[in-house]
């Protein structure tokens, strides 16, 4: 039984425009690399042929990021920020309040949105995002620190994103 659980990303208008139009400069230049990797080619001896290896290794990368943008892209949920206040969703304004009482404004959001400001973006996918996804003000969860101790965080507001 296979199970395919497809990622839904919220991307702002503005971020899924300057991912597209990446996606679009990398599937253009694809020639390039391709020639490149030909004149190369025609330079002798390929085990020895560093400029031949770096454009192959190149084409890879190209390659894998166009991959990576075609499924985000297919995913995306775009400019919709959820109009619900008080729960924790992809597309929200989140105000935190950490167990050592500092307290933190982030986006729930993808990480392709980049950085709004001073409002630093947190994923879904991470562990405070996962243990924020959902909650409602006033609750307080718990999620796992990379040196394996854990932290609460308590929700103290959620307001939609107003890009």
């Amino acid at each position: 039984m296979t199970v395919t659980d497809t990622q839904v990303t919220w991307l702002t208008q503005e971020a899924y425009d300057r991912l597209k139009h990446e996606l679009d400069e990398l599937i253009a230049n694809r020639p390039v690399i391709a020639a490149e990797i030909n004149a190369r080619r025609e330079e002798g001896d390929l085990k020895e042929n560093g400029g031949y290896h770096a454009a192959r290794e190149e084409q890879g990368q190209q390659e894998a990021r166009i991959r990576q943008l075609q499924e985000l892209l297919r995913t995306a949920q775009v400019g919709t920020a959820p109009t619900d206040s008080d729960v924790a969703a992809p597309g929200m304004v989140l105000t935190v309040r950490y167990d050592d009482e500092d307290t933190e404004q982030v986006l729930l959001g993808s990480r392709e949105e980049g950085s709004h400001g001073d409002l630093q973006v947190v994923s879904p996918n991470s562990p405070l995002g996962a243990a924020l996804l959902g909650a409602r003000v006033g609750e307080t969860r718990e999620y796992q620190l990379p040196d394996g101790g854990s932290m609460k965080v308590s929700l103290v507001s959620a307001e939609p994103f107003r890009g």
